[in-house]
């Protein structure tokens, strides 16, 4: 019994019990609309960055999701690519979600080695990112972080109010 609830606790710290996120968790916006990315923390929008999203709206899926893999320079498995290349399209990190009921290795944030597509309309389906700013949201977003992807007009205070992630 005493090892059930050990195991209970440890679940419930990793993925919390009840209604997420509360201001002042981290959280993610991916607003397709307008390809773009804010990191919320501590109740505050922390920093907004551009990015790339699926060539066509039903690619990127959309909902709130949460960050359950994290991985530096990133194996791409497709073309047997490994992590660190300078031909590896998901760049230097790799942030995975569990979209579709999937293990985090499908959905995620990743860096790019084309960093002239940020902006665009161009993925397969993931969210991605200049490595240089995967690579400090790497460093800020822990395991759990829920992520909400929409395709919206709000603004993304609205959006953070919206889902909670933010206080009005």
């Amino acid at each position: 019994m005493q090892l059930f609830l050990s195991l209970c606790l440890t679940a419930s710290i990793l993925f919390p019990i009840g209604d997420q996120p509360h201001p002042g968790d981290p959280f993610i916006i991916v607003n397709k609309a307008s390809n773009e990315l804010a990191f919320i923390n501590e109740n505050e929008i922390k920093k907004v960055r551009s990015v790339a999203t699926g060539r066509n709206k039903e690619l990127t899926p959309e909902g709130t999701f949460t960050i359950i893999v994290k991985a530096e320079n990133p194996y791409y498995r497709k073309k047997n690519i490994a992590g660190g290349s300078k031909n590896n399209p998901l760049g230097t990190r790799w942030i995975g979600f569990d979209a579709k009921d999937t293990d985090g290795r499908i959905y995620g944030l990743h860096g790019t080695n084309r960093p002239d597509s940020i902006g665009q309309y161009t993925t397969a389906g993931c969210v991605r990112l200049q490595n240089n700013e995967i690579e400090a949201l790497f460093n800020e977003v822990p395991i759990g972080t829920r992520i909400l992807i929409t395709s919206s007009s709000d603004s993304i205070e609205d959006i953070g109010v919206q889902a909670g992630a933010l206080s009005k």
